[in-house]
């Protein structure tokens, strides 16, 4: 027993529809398969090493739920994060000479990522992303500024 689908009708003429949906395009999370060297990704940059990006939002609620994503996407699921800006906000240093700065990172770190908040005061809902290749020797070093 076949079933016919009803007939579309425009103008009282029969009409067929095709439907043409291409084949996903499967792409790689970038801890599968991290950007080299000079490389644009995802609007960001990478070194072969680290990664940057920055993301902005009109709230900081709304660009720390676009790093979130980001890092779902990419496959650092794994990550402990905190769960909003609002907990993110605890990770910030609150300093006011900027020179202590050079040494200390200002927002959340935890291998391979750092979420940082920007040095210019101006740039309030700005989140400043670095991610490490984990697949490099010496890594953990450079992460944590000891190379």
């Amino acid at each position: 027993m076949v079933v016919q689908e009803p007939a579309l009708q425009i103008n009282g003429r029969r009409v067929m529809i095709a439907s043409y949906v291409p084949e996903a395009v499967q792409r790689v999370p970038m801890r599968e398969d991290f950007p080299p060297e000079d490389m644009d990704y995802m609007g960001g940059k990478s070194d072969g090493a680290v990664y940057r990006s920055v993301f902005a939002g009109r709230t900081l609620d709304d660009t720390y739920n676009m790093v979130r994503s980001f890092l779902l996407e990419e496959g650092y699921h794994h990550l402990p994060l905190p769960t909003d800006a609002a907990e993110l906000l605890h990770f910030r240093l609150p300093v006011r000479n900027k020179q202590l700065l050079l040494f200390e990172d200002n927002g959340y770190v935890h291998f391979p990522i750092k979420i940082l908040f920007p040095l210019d005061g101006r740039k309030r809902n700005s989140l400043e992303l670095l991610v490490y290749n984990e697949n490099l020797p010496g890594q953990l070093l450079r992460f944590h500024n000891k190379l």
